[in-house]
């Protein structure tokens, strides 16, 4: 890794249309540019859900220009964090070169909620709200090394 660029932090799931997609954004705001904060999916949906992107911008974090990514885009690039965030992407992450730092923390996927859209938005906010707790603690602790 060359001195100008940034370490990158991968968040992995699925589909990358939701959860990784809110991680990515709240790091993105969280770490005020300290590290590369990115996203990826083993099996990419192609999309972000727009749920996902209305409810980050209630907090005022546009995830709209996000896109959903494979994660082979990042095999060859220096990650040094890997953060999965469903237990699927957990089990298919694969090996990347060097010392990575791994961390698995689950959260529900709101993408599969059913019920009428009051429902559905109310649980996307409740798994951002869970997602904003966790990643913003986390770039907290890395701004304080």
């Amino acid at each position: 890794m060359n001195a100008m660029s940034k370490p990158i932090v991968l968040v992995l799931c699925t589909g990358n249309s939701c959860r990784s997609q809110m991680a990515e954004g709240v790091l993105r705001h969280a770490s005020a540019g300290a590290f590369d904060a990115q996203s990826a999916g083993y099996s990419p949906a192609g999309y972000v859900h727009p749920l996902a992107i209305q409810v980050m911008a209630e907090i005022g974090i546009d995830i709209s220009a996000n896109r959903s990514k494979p994660l082979t885009e990042f095999l060859s690039q220096p990650v040094q964090t890997v953060i999965t965030v469903c237990g699927k992407a957990d089990q298919a992450c694969p090996v990347f070169p060097g010392r990575v730092n791994r961390y698995h923390w689950p959260f529900d996927d709101p993408a599969h909620t059913t019920g009428t859209d009051a429902e559905r938005l109310r649980e996307f906010r409740r798994v951002r709200d869970e997602i904003r707790r966790v990643f913003e603690a986390y770039a907290s602790g890395r701004a304080d090394q």
